[in-house]
């Protein structure tokens, strides 16, 4: 398959070495510069697209990606305030958009164990739930996504919370996630749940950047050839 890479970053190297490790074309990878002078005629070389790169720049690039008509996968977080505009862009063109706040197929395991467990918790009223999330220094947003997406999962299933704070404080409906930035960590993502006799913990821990190559790639190659806005749920049968 012909993949175009948008984003050279760690993330976007690493799709691109497993990629091409699984026998995948890289018909281009593009960096900031380089898609400053891209075009739809440049997109359309791919038969699917993995975006990759940052906030400030993920809408531009998805606009593009979306007038190009080449499906797209996009794993980009902090601009989510943006998603429902994009969505339509590639609605409009009849075209097929993926977003994942996380590509590993473990941690979107764990977002559908974060929901069912939300549901046992909320007749819990003696446990009060928290999220903690571990990022290397250089990821520009704070929560992550991932953090966001487990919140939201809580949200929905657990009628006590329906706002998340970074800050530690006891308000009503609200979750607190707390946001560690150090060294080069991976990605460590904590649900937890506290009363005053014990503690319930949900985690994940990512080793390394290769569980997000292969689930993303994994992505990449389900989207081809389908129309409309899609999630990894739909790639792992997980609704």
């Amino acid at each position: 398959m012909k993949i175009g890479i948008i984003g050279k970053g760690k993330l976007g190297s690493a799709i691109a070495k497993y990629a091409t490790a699984m026998g995948d074309e890289i018909v281009f990878a593009l960096d900031s510069k380089s898609m400053v002078d891209a075009t739809t005629d440049t997109l359309k070389k791919a038969e699917v697209l993995i975006e990759s790169t940052h906030p400030d720049a993920a809408i531009a690039n998805l606009q593009l990606c979306a007038a190009s008509g080449v499906p797209t996968v996009c794993g980009t977080t902090g601009w989510l305030q943006h998603k429902a505009s994009i969505d339509a862009l590639f609605l409009e063109q009849n075209s097929a958009f993926l977003y994942a706040s996380n590509f590993s197929v473990g941690m979107n395991l764990v977002f559908k164990i974060n929901e069912v467990l939300a549901s046992f918790m909320a007749s819990q009223e003696n446990y009060s739930a928290s999220i903690e999330e571990i990022h290397h220094i250089h990821k520009k947003d704070a929560p992550s996504g991932t953090a966001i997406q487990l919140a939201k999962g809580i949200f929905a299933n657990h009628n006590h919370y329906e706002l998340w704070s970074l800050e530690d404080k006891e308000a009503p409906g609200m979750l607190h996630i707390k946001a560690i930035r150090e060294g080069e960590a991976k990605g460590t993502h904590i649900v937890q749940y506290e009363s005053a006799e014990d503690v319930i913990r949900l985690s994940h821990d990512a080793f390394n950047r290769n569980g997000f190559a292969k689930g993303a790639h994994m992505a990449a190659h389900w989207i081809v050839g389908k129309k409309g806005i899609f999630s990894m749920k739909d790639v792992l049968s997980l609704h």
